[in-house]
């Protein structure tokens, strides 16, 4: 069977697919909320602080935040990004982030090995006059223990200066887990820190409007009628409007019409393709009965 995964782009005359899943800063919507934690994040660059935190709902845009910021860092920093990272002891997170770093890792080095090279890598690059910043992203999964131990990098210092930074990016249970009592120390080192919402209602309709004008269309593609209700869905994240509004161009395709009504919303809802925030359900695929009927499939 052929799939063609440009399935309805001639139809409604677009030139890529404005609802992809896949974090894309080209489709940046710069929402006032995302434009603050730009600017957030970019302060906490500049302004050397210890730890930058970054936190938001799945699929409100972190990720692609992030690589808005990697896209246009200057040589004078040194990044290493760290995604969805777990680490079973302090060895193990050291070797994380020197593989990061690009440095070569052996698994019979020792603790002690491994900080060292950290240590003297910092302070090479000191010396070349570029500082050193360290990425994790879904801070949440690496755990109190390794958050702590990321808490310690940020007392190696040269000449009184620090010589890496901590960017942390997560759901909202990273900023629970930093707030626990027992984790003062680590909160203490925060100075800039930004949480990103979910989409206002204006945003939602904006944030479609962005990327079907990104994508190429020339027409008004989803109704006004449509917006409200593609909040009400998807609790205004990002990541859940692009799923919901792909399924509903594939049936405006299969229909044969060139816009999205309500009615369109409605059907993909009823037909289960897509999980609501609302009702907090896991993404489930339809069973095949249920399907409509189309010349050419589209998988997610």
């Amino acid at each position: 069977m052929n799939f063609n995964l440009n399935i309805y782009l001639d139809h409604f005359g677009l030139n890529r697919r404005p609802f992809t899943l896949v974090p894309d800063p080209d489709f940046m919507f710069w929402s006032r909320a995302h434009k603050k934690a730009k600017a957030i994040l970019e302060y906490g660059l500049i302004s050397r602080s210890p730890i930058t935190l970054v936190t938001g709902e799945v699929g409100s845009g972190k990720t692609t935040l992030l690589r808005d910021l990697l896209q246009n860092i200057g040589d004078e920093l040194l990044i290493g990004l760290i995604s969805n990272a777990t680490a079973t002891d302090r060895s193990d997170l050291m070797r994380l982030i020197l593989g990061a770093l690009g440095e070569e890792i052996r698994e019979e080095d020792s603790y002690a090995t491994l900080n060292r090279r950290l240590e003297e890598l910092l302070v090479e690059e000191y010396s070349k006059g570029r500082r050193v910043v360290l990425i994790f992203d879904e801070a949440q999964n690496l755990g109190q223990e390794s958050l702590e131990n990321l808490r310690m990098l940020t007392n190696i210092n040269f000449a009184d200066h620090e010589l890496v930074q901590l960017v942390l990016v997560g759901q909202p249970e990273l900023r629970d887990i930093i707030m626990r009592s027992d984790m003062t120390q680590l909160a203490q080192r925060i100075s800039a820190s930004v949480f990103l919402p979910r989409l206002t209602d204006v945003d939602v309709e904006t944030y479609i409007t962005h990327r079907l004008n990104i994508a190429g269309a020339q027409h008004q593609i989803f109704l006004p009628e449509t917006f409200a209700k593609i909040r009400q869905a998807t609790g205004g994240i990002p990541r859940l409007i692009n799923q919901l509004c792909d399924f509903a161009l594939l049936y405006a395709f299969e229909l044969g019409v060139q816009t999205v009504d309500e009615t369109a919303i409605q059907e993909v809802l009823d037909d289960n393709l897509f999980f609501c925030a609302g009702r907090g359900n896991p993404l489930r695929l339809v069973q095949a009965e249920q399907a409509p009927r189309l010349d050419s499939d589209e998988m997610k």
